[in-house]
């Protein structure tokens, strides 16, 4: 054999090699991602819900400038506002009259300087956007605008809205469907999605609510599924505040809700000494999450009825962790 020829021959054998293995990496890729997506649990980064804190910020106790050097040190990456505790009447810290527009600038500077993500905002008190009354409606959809305009300007994700309104639920799920239509409408240009909390009401329905999702059909519009707002009823008809008297199965909610989740909140609310939730299976909630292939911050919520919620905030960090380490 000649030079030439060997050279050509090596050539052909290297190159041959190369296209059998350019070929099947596509596969052995596919193979591995599918082997690791069923036995290997998944990675969620945390974020702390603001409301998790509302009893020393509602006391004078915290300030709520000071939400992202506190979740920074309880160990979370990222920080879920709640738009009333910056304008709630009863909220009072030094920069409140200072104006939205400062507050929302001061808030920036400190969350980019800790390197905390912000994540969403969420929203209460703006109106509610499924009643029939139309010039009641828009001025609640007027209202959240300022609220998306936040959210953009803090680089958050996402704004979470409530859905009150009409008892009927098919006049509930059409009203429904025009407000997150012209909110996501706004919010698209600014990269803000609308997303919808099971939040009391026909909203902790998850079958409904899963309809509206379908209906609305907007990229930008989904929900944030929270471990423990499923309560249909309370007494008296009460909408915060009092007992529950009717609940929807959580853990049927949670899987309705869960394809359409731009989030997670898992909520809490005590725990007993091994260090489980009294009211909540956390584990069969994290495997309902990760069947869903869900990526994405999830967000921490301690309700507990004590007044310093450390603790509670600390033990729900710890459960949701070890639940998700357990996921199938």
């Amino acid at each position: 054999m000649t030079k030439l020829t060997s050279l050509l021959f090596l050539c052909f054998v290297v190159f041959s090699c190369k296209n059998i293995s350019e070929k099947k990496a596509p596969i052995a890729e596919n193979t591995t991602e599918a082997a690791t997506s069923s036995t290997v649990p998944p990675s969620y980064k945390l974020s702390l819900a603001q409301w998790s804190l509302n009893k020393l910020i509602f006391s004078g106790q915290a300030d709520p400038m000071d939400f992202a050097s506190t979740a920074k040190d309880m160990g979370f990456e990222g920080l879920e506002y709640v738009s009333q505790l910056y304008t709630n009447e009863k909220v009072s810290f030094e920069m409140k009259d200072a104006g939205l527009p400062v507050i929302l600038e001061e808030l920036k500077k400190r969350s980019d300087s800790l390197n905390m993500q912000n994540v969403l905002i969420m929203i209460d008190g703006e109106g509610d956007l499924s009643f029939s009354d139309e010039k009641a409606t828009q001025t609640a959809i007027e209202n959240h605008k300022k609220w998306i305009d936040a959210a953009a300007f803090l680089g958050c994700y996402s704004i979470r809205i409530n859905l009150f309104g009409e008892e009927d639920p098919e006049v509930w799920i059409s009203n429904s469907v025009k407000s997150l239509k012209a909110l996501a409408a706004y919010a698209a240009p600014k990269n803000i999605n609308i997303i919808v909390e099971n939040h009391g009401g026909l909203s902790s329905n998850g079958a409904l609510l899963a309809r509206v999702m379908k209906e609305t059909a907007m990229a930008n519009v989904g929900t944030l599924p929270d471990f423990g707002n499923f309560c249909l009823k309370k007494e008296g008809g009460a909408r915060w505040g009092a007992p529950c008297v009717e609940d929807y199965d959580m853990y049927q909610g949670m899987a309705e809700l869960m394809p359409y989740a731009k989030g997670v909140s898992a909520k809490s609310y005590a725990f007993n000494d091994a260090g489980d939730e009294t009211k909540i299976d956390f584990y069969r909630m994290a495997q309902i999450v990760k069947d869903a292939n869900f990526e994405g911050f999830v967000g921490i919520e301690f309700e507990g009825d004590v007044d310093d919620p450390t603790e509670g905030i600390a033990a729900t960090k710890a459960l949701i962790l070890k639940a998700v380490s357990q996921t199938k």
